[in-house]
């Protein structure tokens, strides 16, 4: 059994053994060892909310390749965990250390090592943001799809570590669609170099799959080899239609869908998402009870898919405008990006993800509702309708999440796996879903699963007490 070693509490051998770790990282790292309080501090919690126990024993702040197998090494040696961390923007709990662990963060390593413009790739550091990287890569022609909502914040260290998804995965795909390799430091400090250059390649097992979504469990990305799409000249369309009901804004995104058109963007926003969005942002207030889809579409066949989505969507009974202007386009995407800090003026919000068949995206939306009403908690959800990816929000008074959110969460997961969907499309398990994980594996994969972990590390000390924690 894992167990969760962020409520270890200390004890004299621990701190004897703490001193010890402390006095060879700073011999081998020198300054790179932090261990001021308020950055032990911020090393307790991600933007789930969730918060560990206590603080960490110390921040390294990775500068190089060299200063993780460093770092991994010493802590090997000490059978001391450690958390990896980048911009501490993960909704799961996944990056967050507890007394007696280390944190490795790779935030400093933020250089774009390379570009490829005739083989559309890059190579990068795990600490480069995402909105960084894309505007490095404008003056070569070129952008890396991963659109998550967090771009100007979020790494693509841990974009890669939580299989990240974002706005344009309706028609670009998700993280793991945009990657052809990673380098990889291993628990004792070895360097790997997975995957390939080509646009093919299937010698051997995918281990850069395999490392893509591993929320840190086996190894610290260090590295990766990004595949890059070229920039269309095109201005984009997009399109927002407002529905009386959820429902019907649901099924007229599947209906998108059905129809073969593939926009690069299709989010859904429910009515009280809607209606706080628009109160943060000093927008007029939408009609009550309105939801809304927020559609882009691109290339030159853009304007025509913008008219074909707009008469799917009137045929289902919603409101439809289309805007050719980029800044208006820009200013209608920014209400869903600020769908979390919108609702986090409600309350404080735990932000979900759960992933669906894109049929059932509507009976999905039914689901949000009847727990609301069983458990009586207020659910603000919104949704990468483009590819069934739900992001249900419980909103609550207070710091801590009372009983009642946490068994109305699981009753909504469990709701999304009846409908054969998934715990995750794109947070992670990290430490707020492990209990629920092998209901969605079963009691073979786990196995399976944990056995994978062992191989990569067997001392177990890669942010032990996440996903594959045991209660």
């Amino acid at each position: 059994m894992t167990h969760d070693l962020s409520d270890a509490q200390p004890n004299t051998h621990a701190l004897h053994l703490d001193a010890a770790l402390l006095s060879a990282l700073r011999a081998e790292l020198g300054s790179r060892v932090d261990t001021a309080a308020q950055m032990l501090e911020t090393a307790r919690a991600d933007r789930s909310g969730h918060i560990s126990s206590g603080p960490p024993i110390a921040v390294v702040h990775a500068e190089s390749v060299a200063d993780v197998q460093a770092t991994m090494r010493i802590a090997s040696a000490h059978r001391t965990p450690v958390v990896v961390r980048g911009g501490g923007t993960g909704l799961a709990g996944a990056a967050n250390a507890g007394p007696g662990q280390l944190v490795l963060s790779t935030a400093r390593m933020t250089r774009l090592l390379e570009v490829r413009p005739e083989d559309l790739l890059a190579v990068v550091e795990p600490g480069i943001l995402n909105l960084a990287l894309d505007e490095q890569l404008a003056p070569h022609g070129l952008w890396w799809a991963p659109d998550p909502a967090s771009r100007d914040i979020a790494t693509v260290g841990g974009n890669i570590a939580t299989g990240a998804g974002g706005l344009l995965c309706a028609k670009y795909g998700v993280v793991r669609d945009a990657v052809l390799g990673v380098d990889l430091v291993l628990a004792d400090g070895r360097l790997v170099r997975l995957g390939r250059r080509t646009v093919k390649g299937v010698s051997g097992l995918d281990l850069t799959s395999l490392v893509i979504g591993s929320e840190g469990q086996l190894g610290v990305i260090v590295g990766a080899t990004l595949k890059l799409r070229k920039i269309v000249s095109e201005t984009p369309c997009t399109l927002t239609a407002t529905f009386a009901e959820v429902r019907d804004a649901a099924r007229a995104a599947s209906a998108v869908t059905s129809s073969g058109i593939q926009p690069a963007v299709m989010e859904l926003m429910d009515a009280l998402s809607l209606a706080s969005a628009h109160r943060l942002l000093g927008l007029a207030d939408p009609a009550a009870g309105a939801s809304q889809l927020t559609i882009q579409t691109d290339g030159p066949a853009g304007p025509a898919e913008a008219e074909q989505i707009a008469e799917i969507l009137r045929q289902a009974g919603g409101t439809v405008s289309i805007t050719l202007d980029s800044e208006e386009g820009e200013r209608l995407l920014s209400v869903r990006r600020a769908m979390l800090p919108a609702v986090e003026t409600l309350g404080t919000a735990l932000i979900e993800d759960v992933a669906v068949p894109r049929s059932a995206l509507a009976d999905m939306f039914d689901e949000v509702a009847r727990v609301e009403r069983q458990y009586g908690v207020t659910i603000p959800t919104i949704a990468h309708a483009g590819d069934g990816n739900l992001h249900p929000t419980f909103v609550f008074a207070g710091p801590e999440v009372p009983p009642v959110v946490w068994d109305a969460a699981a009753d909504l997961f469990r709701s999304a796996l009846r409908l054969g969907g998934t715990l995750s499309g794109e947070h992670g398990i990290g430490l707020l879903k492990a209990r629920w994980l092998a209901e969605e594996l079963g009691e073979e994969q786990w196995d399976l699963q944990r056995e994978v972990l062992r191989v990569f590390d067997p001392a177990g000390i890669l942010n032990p007490g996440k996903v594959f924690a045991v209660e």
